[in-house]
């Protein structure tokens, strides 16, 4: 049937259609917050590069969080600033670390809310890389060792969710097996399986101050050119036992979303990242965008090419669009 006697634009002519045969709709339950947590009390650092975020202390973070919480936001992702680095990130595993005890707030005061841990060194380590360095080289089978220490570290603090992003070989397992032996069987993995190698990291790298003091990491992150082993990589973890495959970034790899979301039955995770944000923020100071409707539009886009859940520096005003939406 064609024109005139089929005409698509019948079914866009009033908002109560375009509502009713909308396929992809997005919610608050879609999003999680990453938030970055410093040592101290009463600090709320702005970080420069990401308006609107900031190194939080404990007491600063529990406000953003139940802020996230009241907005039915139902998870939050915690990174590490830590101001004692060294050869083996040590810091990253102290009971009394700044995860740990940011882990032991959150639960304190807004114990529903899912609190996910990403687990990496490249902010506990002197030369800023993602795994152990022995001469000049990333030590793999020694990295997974230290990371599933940490790992196991924040489930015992209360972690709800571990989330490995370094990009070592073998992580997944070695974290499942120790989780499992230290009766931590329960508390599942989203696995950064799908981690570019990307420039658009370069504002989180300064809010986390986690450049690499030498070298890059494309001996660890993947090659920006490469689908195919993007499914080679979501499968070996699933091998290992993660329960969620993470696309970072996520706007310049909705293919690689797609088709993960076709290829494999676990849920899909995509990190809407701090470069991608910093240029919609940087926009809005300029004036040239209306950033709140280029906000929903890519997260829309991000969800429709088959993610479950996003992890976006976006999520809070996301949610507050999607709460005056729904009134």
């Amino acid at each position: 049937m064609l024109f005139p006697d089929f005409r698509a634009r019948r079914m866009r002519e009033t908002s109560v259609f375009r509502r009713m045969i909308r396929e992809t709709k997005l919610s608050c339950d879609d999003l999680i917050l990453p938030l970055f947590v410093v040592k101290g009390k009463n600090i709320k650092k702005p970080i420069e590069s990401m308006p609107g975020h900031y190194h939080l202390s404990c007491d600063n973070l529990v406000k953003i969080v139940k802020q996230a919480y009241s907005l039915n936001i139902p998870g939050v992702m915690l990174f590490g600033i830590s101001d004692k680095k060294d050869s083996l990130a040590t810091s990253a595993y102290d009971p009394n670390g700044i995860i740990q005890n940011a882990i032991k707030a959150i639960k304190d005061s807004v114990p529903e809310i899912a609190v996910l841990t990403d687990v990496c060194l490249c902010q506990y380590t002197v030369n800023g890389h993602c795994g152990i360095v022995y001469n000049g080289k990333i030590d793999n089978d020694t990295s997974i060792e230290l990371i599933s220490k940490i790992a196991l570290s924040y489930a015992k603090t209360g972690a709800d969710m571990i989330a490995p992003s370094d990009m070592m070989d073998g992580r997944v397992g070695e974290i499942r097996e120790v989780l499992d032996k230290d009766g931590f069987s329960n508390v599942p993995i989203m696995s950064y399986s799908v981690k570019y190698c990307s420039a658009f990291y370069g504002p989180f790298r300064e809010a986390a101050n986690s450049t690499p003091k030498f070298g890059d990491r494309k001996t660890y992150q993947m090659d920006p050119s490469n689908q195919l082993e993007a499914v080679r990589e979501a499968t070996l973890d699933i091998a290992e036992g993660a329960d969620i495959i993470m696309v970072k970034p996520a706007l310049s790899y909705l293919d690689v979303i797609y088709r993960l979301k076709n290829e494999i039955d676990l849920p899909i995770a995509a990190y809407n990242v701090s470069g991608e944000y910093a240029m919609i923020k940087a926009g809005e100071l300029m004036g040239w965008i209306d950033a709140k409707q280029i906000i929903m539009e890519i997260l829309l886009s991000i969800k429709r090419a088959g993610a479950d859940m996003i992890l976006t520096y976006s999520a809070i005003e996301a949610a507050k669009e999607l709460e005056n939406q729904s009134l």
